[in-house]
Protein backbone atom coordinates (compact mmCIF):
# COMPACT_ATOMS: atom_id res chain seq x y z
CA UNK A 1 0.00 0.00 0.00
CA UNK A 2 1.31 3.27 -1.17
CA UNK A 3 0.22 6.26 0.91
CA UNK A 4 3.11 8.59 -0.38
CA UNK A 5 1.17 10.99 -2.48
CA UNK A 6 -2.07 10.95 -0.05
CA UNK A 7 -2.96 13.62 2.28
CA UNK A 8 -4.78 15.25 5.29
CA UNK A 9 -5.44 18.77 5.25
CA UNK A 10 -6.38 20.18 8.63
CA UNK A 11 -9.41 21.87 8.30
CA UNK A 12 -10.93 20.24 5.26
CA UNK A 13 -12.82 16.72 5.50
CA UNK A 14 -11.91 13.80 3.84
CA UNK A 15 -8.30 12.91 1.64
CA UNK A 16 -6.75 14.29 -1.08
CA UNK A 17 -4.24 13.42 -3.54
CA UNK A 18 -1.27 14.89 -4.33
CA UNK A 19 -1.61 16.21 -8.22
CA UNK A 20 1.18 19.04 -8.68
CA UNK A 21 3.66 21.69 -6.92
CA UNK A 22 3.25 25.37 -7.58
CA UNK A 23 5.40 28.17 -6.27
CA UNK A 24 3.23 28.82 -3.68
CA UNK A 25 1.87 25.13 -2.59
CA UNK A 26 -0.22 22.59 -4.56
CA UNK A 27 -2.46 21.33 -5.82
CA UNK A 28 -4.50 18.70 -4.42
CA UNK A 29 -7.86 16.34 -5.81
CA UNK A 30 -10.36 15.31 -3.43
CA UNK A 31 -10.39 11.43 -2.86
CA UNK A 32 -14.33 11.93 -1.94
CA UNK A 33 -15.85 14.14 -5.02
CA UNK A 34 -12.88 14.76 -7.22
CA UNK A 35 -12.60 18.70 -7.11
CA UNK A 36 -9.38 20.15 -7.37
CA UNK A 37 -7.80 22.99 -4.81
CA UNK A 38 -4.93 24.70 -4.16
CA UNK A 39 -3.33 24.36 -1.01
CA UNK A 40 -1.07 27.41 0.10
CA UNK A 41 2.61 26.76 2.37
CA UNK A 42 1.05 27.91 5.48
CA UNK A 43 -1.81 25.11 6.14
CA UNK A 44 -1.26 21.93 7.91
CA UNK A 45 -1.04 18.96 5.58
CA UNK A 46 -0.10 15.47 6.75
CA UNK A 47 1.47 12.79 4.01
CA UNK A 48 -0.62 9.35 6.05
CA UNK A 49 2.75 8.18 5.08
CA UNK A 50 4.15 9.79 7.64
CA UNK A 51 1.92 9.31 10.41
CA UNK A 52 2.18 6.61 13.43
CA UNK A 53 -0.35 5.24 15.97
CA UNK A 54 1.28 4.69 19.45
CA UNK A 55 1.69 1.24 20.98
CA UNK A 56 3.23 0.38 24.52
CA UNK A 57 6.38 -0.81 22.53
CA UNK A 58 6.55 1.38 19.68
CA UNK A 59 5.02 3.76 16.95
CA UNK A 60 3.53 1.93 14.20
CA UNK A 61 2.99 3.49 10.67
CA UNK A 62 -0.55 3.94 9.66
CA UNK A 63 0.06 2.19 5.97
CA UNK A 64 0.69 -1.17 8.49
CA UNK A 65 -2.89 -0.33 10.21
CA UNK A 66 -4.45 0.27 6.84
CA UNK A 67 -3.09 -3.55 6.12
CA UNK A 68 -4.44 -5.36 9.35
CA UNK A 69 -8.02 -3.48 9.11
CA UNK A 70 -7.79 -4.49 5.39
CA UNK A 71 -7.23 -8.25 6.76
CA UNK A 72 -9.34 -8.26 9.29
CA UNK A 73 -12.14 -6.82 7.22
CA UNK A 74 -11.11 -9.54 3.79
CA UNK A 75 -10.46 -5.94 1.83
CA UNK A 76 -14.11 -4.45 2.65
CA UNK A 77 -15.03 -1.61 4.60
CA UNK A 78 -14.49 -1.44 8.00
CA UNK A 79 -17.83 -0.42 10.12
CA UNK A 80 -18.78 2.86 11.01
CA UNK A 81 -18.49 2.86 14.65
CA UNK A 82 -19.72 6.78 14.88
CA UNK A 83 -20.72 7.61 18.82
CA UNK A 84 -20.05 4.53 20.41
CA UNK A 85 -16.63 4.77 22.44
CA UNK A 86 -16.66 1.28 23.77
CA UNK A 87 -17.26 -0.25 20.44
CA UNK A 88 -14.72 1.84 19.01
CA UNK A 89 -11.78 0.53 21.34
CA UNK A 90 -13.02 -2.94 20.99
CA UNK A 91 -12.62 -2.71 17.31
CA UNK A 92 -9.22 -0.98 17.60
CA UNK A 93 -8.14 -3.66 19.86
CA UNK A 94 -8.80 -6.80 17.39
CA UNK A 95 -6.91 -4.47 15.29
CA UNK A 96 -3.57 -3.49 17.08
CA UNK A 97 -3.76 -5.50 20.66
CA UNK A 98 -1.08 -3.42 21.92
CA UNK A 99 -2.16 0.23 21.22
CA UNK A 100 -1.74 2.94 23.57
CA UNK A 101 -4.94 3.48 25.15
CA UNK A 102 -4.01 6.85 26.54
CA UNK A 103 -2.46 8.08 23.83
CA UNK A 104 -4.91 7.09 21.36
CA UNK A 105 -8.20 8.81 21.19
CA UNK A 106 -11.26 7.40 19.95
CA UNK A 107 -11.57 10.81 17.51
CA UNK A 108 -8.65 9.38 16.15
CA UNK A 109 -9.68 5.40 15.46
CA UNK A 110 -12.93 6.98 14.22
CA UNK A 111 -10.54 9.38 11.71
CA UNK A 112 -8.51 6.21 10.68
CA UNK A 113 -11.25 3.86 10.35
CA UNK A 114 -12.77 7.04 8.06
CA UNK A 115 -9.57 7.31 6.03
CA UNK A 116 -9.29 3.38 5.93
CA UNK A 117 -13.11 3.76 3.91
CA UNK A 118 -12.21 6.39 1.41
CA UNK A 119 -9.17 4.67 0.16
CA UNK A 120 -10.93 1.37 -0.24
CA UNK A 121 -13.75 2.57 -1.95
CA UNK A 122 -11.11 3.97 -4.35
CA UNK A 123 -9.38 0.40 -4.39
CA UNK A 124 -5.87 1.98 -2.48
CA UNK A 125 -6.26 -0.66 -0.13
CA UNK A 126 -3.92 -3.59 -1.20
CA UNK A 127 -3.23 -6.62 1.19
CA UNK A 128 0.13 -7.38 0.38
CA UNK A 129 0.58 -11.04 -0.77
CA UNK A 130 2.76 -12.76 2.06
CA UNK A 131 4.33 -15.12 -0.49
CA UNK A 132 6.75 -12.28 -1.42
CA UNK A 133 8.91 -12.93 2.10
CA UNK A 134 9.28 -16.48 1.38
CA UNK A 135 10.59 -15.78 -2.12
CA UNK A 136 13.48 -13.70 -1.03
CA UNK A 137 14.39 -15.98 1.60
CA UNK A 138 14.69 -18.66 -0.72
CA UNK A 139 16.57 -16.40 -2.92
CA UNK A 140 19.42 -15.74 0.16
CA UNK A 141 19.19 -19.57 0.80
CA UNK A 142 19.78 -20.18 -2.68
CA UNK A 143 22.23 -17.70 -3.14
CA UNK A 144 24.41 -19.00 -0.28
CA UNK A 145 24.38 -22.51 -1.44
CA UNK A 146 25.89 -21.21 -4.81
CA UNK A 147 28.78 -19.32 -3.21
CA UNK A 148 29.14 -22.41 -0.36
CA UNK A 149 29.13 -24.94 -3.91
CA UNK A 150 31.95 -22.99 -5.40
CA UNK A 151 35.28 -24.48 -4.84
CA UNK A 152 38.02 -22.60 -2.93
CA UNK A 153 41.02 -21.49 -4.77
CA UNK A 154 44.02 -22.28 -3.15
CA UNK A 155 46.45 -19.43 -3.35
CA UNK A 156 49.63 -19.93 -4.91
CA UNK A 157 52.57 -18.99 -2.42
CA UNK A 158 56.35 -18.42 -4.00
CA UNK A 159 59.12 -19.50 -3.19
CA UNK A 160 62.43 -18.44 -3.43
CA UNK A 161 65.17 -20.46 -4.71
Amino acid sequence: MNLERILAISGKPGLYALKMQTRTGFVAESLVDGKKITVGLRSNVSLLSEISMYTYSEEKPLAEVMTAIAAKENNGAAPQLKDDKAALTAYFLEILPDYDQERVYASDIKKVLNWYNILQSKGLIVVEEEKKAPKKAAKAKTEEAATEEKPKKAKATKTKE
